[in-house]
């Protein structure tokens, strides 16, 4: 039988009341709302990250000049570099996150793999709908090493793309287009990614309703970001091609999610194409826990812990 986290549960008796209530008073989502909800949520329950040199640039080369912020953890040797860098997308379902509100959670990934990070500020919808956002990931992709040059940090060349929820899907969107050409990604980490923009596995139904991330809140997100009459099915990552050219994967789930059925089955296409994927499954946790790590500081360190293990010798 399934069993949410005692705290998470009682905490969402009060945020189901108060959307509820919102709803009844004809509340209209807009993006400056979904923007507002994600940064409070985040600030209220992440403490700030471990200190750290951070220092911010533009990776130049592609159509927009991406802004990024580079996280130097201590651990990390300022003189030579023998792991790939972490590339690291923030969630907000295409629309909300931005490097500041994700900075602890970036600050926790880089002290705990001991490695730069380099945080994208990729452009948001409906501003900028897609492709923007996985065209600037793919920028900074193949012209990171560059910036970095300029910078005078360290580097071998080689990535690993990470991201959570909507960051997940533009992580997993670049490693489905370099899969057919030279690329330097050594691995991929997908925390509950959205994979799936036709909304079509049962958790959608199941945990679409009552577990923060809602059934209605996706739709509404993906409205947004696919504005020019994209084909779900031909633009999501769970349905391209998978070979063995995709790299390693390490993709997190939560039973509660409402994008969980869709993390299962990318693993098990991953697998079928002959790439390696791994993975870790949170049994009672929701969609996005790491934003409100003071409700479930153990998870959080779960995580943390097992992504840095996971990425030893990458």
């Amino acid at each position: 039988m399934r069993q949410l986290d005692h705290k998470l549960a009682e905490w969402l008796v009060a945020v189901n009341a108060q959307v509820a209530e919102l709803k009844k008073a004809g509340f209209e989502p807009t993006p400056i709302s979904a923007r507002e909800s994600l940064a409070n949520l985040t600030a209220n329950f992440v403490e700030p990250g471990p200190e750290m040199p951070v220092c911010e640039t533009l990776v130049h080369g592609g159509e927009y000049p991406v802004p990024v912020r580079i996280y130097q953890p201590k651990a990390q040797s300022q003189e030579k570099c023998d792991g790939a860098a972490i590339i690291y997308c923030h969630g907000g379902g295409h629309m909300a996150g931005s490097v500041s509100v994700y900075d602890p959670i970036c600050r926790r990934f880089a002290e705990a793999c001991g490695r730069t990070l380099i945080s994208v500020e990729y452009r948001l919808a409906p501003e900028n709908p897609y492709p923007a956002a996985l065209n600037d990931l793919l920028s900074v992709v193949r012209n990171l090493g560059a910036a970095l040059d300029r910078k005078n940090i360290p580097h071998n060349g080689r990535w690993i793309l990470m991201g959570d929820s909507g960051g997940g899907a533009l992580c997993a969107s670049a490693s489905r287009l370099l899969q057919h050409q030279p690329h330097c990604i050594e691995a991929q980490v997908l925390i509950y990614p959205s994979l799936d923009y036709t909304m079509q596995t049962p958790s959608i139904e199941e945990n679409g309703r009552g577990y923060l991330l809602e059934k209605e809140k996706i739709h509404w997100y993906f409205e947004n970001y696919l504005k020019h009459a994209e084909n779900p099915m031909q633009v999501s990552p769970l349905h391209g091609e998978f070979t063995r050219k995709l790299p390693a994967s390490l993709v997190v789930t939560a039973e509660f999610c409402a994008l969980r059925d869709e993390g299962v089955e990318y693993v098990r296409k991953v697998r079928e194409g002959g790439a390696n994927a791994e993975h870790l499954h949170f049994d009672d946790m929701i969609h996005a826990f790491m934003n409100v790590e003071k409700l479930v500081p153990d998870a959080c360190s779960r995580l943390y812990r097992h992504v840095a293990e996971y990425l030893q010798g990458v």
